[in-house]
Formats: structure tokens, C-alpha cells, sequence
């Protein structure tokens, strides 16, 4: 159980811990008081967290960085498309932790890339780039 990716919802007493590995399963799920949510992190392997950009996010962010994990800050606009089913604090931390996941970039196979190329007119681009043009 290697957590690499956390969705972490801030409030002002608890906080909820969403964590996956790196297949996407959720591995953590877990409710942090206050005064737990630094010696939590500081106790877990360096991975990426996600919060959403907040008063207090800064902060965070940068107590957790100081444990080494990589920690993005997202706008709650781009987590509610994620939100699954009515707003709560788990919901929140499952969506946190899917909405920052895509800025991990993940590196197509030769095939793959071909097949996006052929699907979204990849011949047209292709001779645009021999004449110059892109």
C-alpha cells in the first residue's frame, strides 16, 4: 500500500484525507483534527497532495512541503466537476485527490499516440508541419 497521490478538504477543526496508489485505488480515508494533520504527514512518505485554494491553504502547503511531499493548490472551480454525489467533507477530499491527479503527466506508448494522431487528423497536421506551417 504505496499512498502517491492525497485530496486533502481543509476546515477549521477537522480535515478529511482522501488518499489512492498508483493505480487510482483509494487506500486512506481518513478524518485529522487539527493538531493531528502535521505529524500525519510528517510520518508519510513523500507523495503529491491536492487542497483547494483556500485562506489557509498557503499555510499548509507550505508546512507540508517542509515535509517533502509535493503539494499543488487547486481552484474549487476545477474540483466541483469531480464531486461524485452531495457535498460533504469526504466527497470534497475524494474529489481534491482525482482533480489534481491529471497534473501528473503519463507518457502514451508509440501506438497510443499514433492512434490519437489518426483519430484527431493527424495526416493533415503532419504534412502542415512538413510545409512549415505549424
Amino acid at each position: 500500500m504505496k499512498i502517491t497521490t492525497v485530496g486533502i478538504d481543509l476546515a477549521k477543526n477537522v480535515f478529511q484525507v482522501h488518499g489512492v496508489d498508483e493505480r487510482g485505488k483509494a487506500v486512506l480515508n481518513k478524518q485529522l483534527k487539527r493538531d493531528q494533520v502535521a505529524r500525519f504527514f510528517a510520518n508519510l512518505p513523500p507523495c503529491l497532495i491536492g487542497m483547494e485554494a483556500c485562506g489557509s491553504a498557503h499555510h499548509w502547503a507550505r508546512k507540508l512541503s517542509s515535509f517533502g511531499h509535493t503539494v499543488k493548490l487547486i481552484s474549487p472551480q476545477f474540483v466541483k466537476p469531480y464531486v461524485k454525489t452531495n457535498k460533504n467533507d469526504c466527497a470534497d477530499a475524494e474529489a481534491i485527490c482525482e482533480a489534481v491527479r491529471p497534473f501528473i503527466a503519463d507518457l502514451r506508448s508509440a501506438r497510443r499516440q499514433r492512434f490519437n494522431n489518426m483519430e484527431f487528423g493527424g495526416e493533415r497536421n503532419e504534412s502542415a508541419a512538413t510545409r512549415g506551417e505549424v
